[in-house]
Formats: C-alpha cells, sequence, structure tokens
C-alpha cells in the first residue's frame, strides 16, 4: 500500500504536465527553450499536433500503468 501512495505522489506532478502539454503545447515546448529565440518563434501546426498526441498517449498509458498497479494490490 505505501508503494502505491508513494507511485501516486510521484505520478500527480507528470500528469500536470503531461495535461498542461495537451492544452498549452506552444508554451509547452518553448519552455526552457525561449531564450535561444531573438524573436517569438512559430511552431507549425504538425509539432502541436504531435505534442498533444504524445501528451493524450502519455496520459491515458500512465493512467493503464495505475490502475493496473492498484488492481495488482488486491
Amino acid at each position: 500500500m505505501a508503494d502505491f501512495i508513494l507511485m501516486f505522489i510521484l505520478f500527480l506532478p507528470v500528469f500536470g504536465v503531461l495535461i498542461w502539454s495537451y492544452f498549452d503545447p506552444e508554451e509547452s515546448l518553448l519552455w526552457g527553450k525561449r531564450w535561444m529565440y531573438k524573436d517569438e518563434p512559430e511552431i507549425s501546426e504538425g509539432a502541436i499536433r504531435y505534442i498533444k498526441m504524445m501528451s493524450l498517449v502519455s496520459i491515458i498509458l500512465l493512467t493503464v500503468i495505475f490502475a493496473v498497479a492498484f488492481i495488482g494490490l488486491f
């Protein structure tokens, strides 16, 4: 049970970042890299779709992993 609680606590920030990446892919893509550009860079629609898709897939995958771990407790 302690392992599950620890995993839940560690997954919360990861879920938060993935949800943020899904709803604001432009900002999340430039996070920590904005200093490299003089002007505001334009991000292609393909890159935005890729970030959104990978965020969604990661959220689903982590939810499944979390559910399997929870079910494995009992």
